[in-house]
């Protein structure tokens, strides 16, 4: 995956930069799964949760504003992905897909 973005020119990763510090997150015990650039709208969602005993009304601006971020992410990443398969779809559409024989084998 990495050498078909690098062919691509797309740079892998989020352009978001990471707020909350490991230590933060993991005195909040965030996840490991959940430790990513959305992280610190995640540590307030859960106090608030906590606090209002996981009532689904409660926290909503909490919540949104991480549901906005995860979003966010998953667009992102969506973006990279196709820019990769295009570059991808030019590259074997030019021809210069690897063939079965290689072009140094002697063929009678």
């Amino acid at each position: 995956m990495e050498a078909a973005a690098a062919a691509a020119g797309v740079q892998l990763g989020s352009s978001k930069p990471q707020i909350a510090t490991q230590a933060e997150m993991a005195e909040a015990r965030v996840p490991l799964a959940y430790r990513d650039q959305c992280a610190h709208l995640l540590i307030p969602l859960n106090k608030c949760r906590v606090s209002e005993f996981y009532l689904p009304w409660k926290c909503e601006p909490e919540r949104h504003a991480y549901e906005k971020c995860q979003y966010e992410l998953v667009m992102e990443r969506m973006l990279q992905m196709q820019k990769i398969r295009e570059a991808q779809e030019a590259k074997v559409k030019s021809g210069a897909s690897i063939g079965l024989i290689p072009a140094t084998a002697k063929l009678a």
